[in-house]
């Protein structure tokens, strides 16, 4: 009884909430193909001198709770850690997300890191169940969508494991 007196005074109990932002409001209906969320959120991410890299979380009917960006980089990368993508998505009790980011060269293509990244939030967001439905990179007036490009489903495809 001693040691759960001394823990209960020495560890701290903590809340969890959520704080809506005010400064940025986005329509509150999204058609939810690549267009409809390029349309949407490009203004987040015109005219940035560094890459951000954002959550759009979406509910059970694929339509966006909220926006989130999870990391300010430098001109060529921004550092993602799947722990900060989904730590958004658990507190919404997000269904779905988007991941989206700048590339401030204005060209779309993504580079290998960008693939290596997708294919780890991907299976990231299986063992979480949170659905990542596309992975959306911003350039000069034009996107390229994962989704779109069908890059997403060679994540689904089983890999071998070693029993």
């Amino acid at each position: 009884m001693a040691i759960s007196a001394r823990l209960a005074r020495s560890v701290p109990e903590y809340s969890i909430c959520l704080v809506r932002e005010r400064r940025r409001r986005f329509k509150a209906r999204v058609e939810s193909s690549s267009k409809g969320i390029y349309q949407t959120f490009r203004k987040a991410f015109e005219g940035l001198d560094r890459e951000h890299f954002a959550v759009i979380t979406l509910d059970a009917k694929n339509q966006p709770i909220g926006f989130n960006v999870v990391s300010v980089g430098a001109l060529t990368l921004a550092i993602v850690h799947p722990r900060e993508v989904f730590k958004l998505c658990v507190l919404q009790n997000a269904a779905g997300v988007i991941l989206a980011h700048n590339h401030c060269s204005g060209d779309p293509t993504p580079s290998p890191e960008d693939r290596r990244l997708t294919s780890r939030l991907f299976a990231a967001g299986k063992i979480l169940g949170v659905n990542v439905l596309d992975h959306i990179i911003f350039g000069r007036d034009r996107y390229i969508s994962f989704a779109d490009e069908k890059w997403l489903e060679e994540y689904l495809k089983p890999t071998d494991a070693k029993q």
